[in-house]
């Protein structure tokens, strides 16, 4: 097996990953068994891996921000964050009870939601503009997933299995970010009625505001925009949960509001 994949390859790991997604199976970390896999390379995975569930019906309604914290930058070795395509299929409402035979080696992280009212086309997209562009903010469970064994990654391996995404809970209250200072709001996480983290928006670049207009230039020198009526996960604000099932979670993010998620 060659150690450098060409655009036909690419294609095949992506099928992989969109096969072991279906089977709710894993495989082997992709850099071990392909080493000089680079980061646009696993993007060109990603994309075949969202093209196939959009050939099941599946359609694109935001996006998720990855790797927003110097902690997992620095365990990731890489100097900036990720992002992958959230869809219809991921998204559950605060108090839902989630199967776990929906997941594979599912874990937990509080963040903030943004839903856009307007579009965001990079680059040159700063703090204001994401603020002008957002309708609301909301809080958030990303239930992180992935299809790499044991959870072995690198960054070529979380961007080609589209940035870990599993599912996300929104709540169902929707606040002004004017109203928000998001750098300083406090979060917390409770698992089973008992505090697991806590965390604040300073952890995701500073502010979320930050990663998002981050992924604005970043998608804007790809030529893609982010949408009017797109959410976007803007990263967490403290460490990741493992869950399984008869979990009961639920995250408080000051000024913002709680969403509650169970498992089964």
């Amino acid at each position: 097996m060659q150690n450098k994949p060409d655009d036909s390859l690419l294609d095949t790991i992506g099928d992989e990953l969109y096969a072991a997604l279906c089977k709710r199976e894993t495989v082997e970390p992709l850099t071990s068994r392909y080493p000089e896999l680079s980061i646009d390379e696993a993007y060109a995975i990603q994309q075949r891996l969202i093209a196939r569930r959009l050939q099941d019906g599946e359609r694109i309604i935001g996006k998720k921000i990855g790797v927003t914290s110097q902690v997992v930058m620095n365990m990731l070795g890489v100097n900036q964050p990720d992002f992958g395509q959230l869809t219809d299929a991921m998204v559950f409402n605060s108090g839902d009870l989630i199967p776990m035979s929906d997941l594979i080696q599912p874990k937990a992280e509080g963040e903030i939601a943004f839903v856009l009212k307007h579009d965001l086309i990079g680059p040159g997209v700063t703090v204001a503009d994401v603020l002008r562009a957002t309708e609301g903010l909301m809080v958030c469970f990303e239930i992180v997933d992935s299809r790499i064994r044991d959870w072995k990654i690198k960054i070529q391996d979380t961007v080609a299995d589209n940035a870990s995404c599993g599912i996300f809970v929104l709540s169902d209250r929707l606040v002004d970010p004017r109203d928000i200072d998001m750098s300083l709001c406090g979060m917390v996480l409770e698992k089973n009625g008992e505090v697991a983290v806590t965390g604040a928006g300073a952890a995701t670049m500073g502010s979320p505001a930050v990663a998002v207009a981050w992924l604005a230039n970043t998608l804007g020198r790809l030529g893609i925009p982010l949408k009017a009526g797109e959410i976007v996960l803007s990263g967490a604000l403290g460490a990741m949960v493992p869950v399984k099932a008869g979990d009961n979670l639920r995250v408080t993010i000051g000024g913002i509001g709680s969403c509650s998620v169970r498992f089964m």
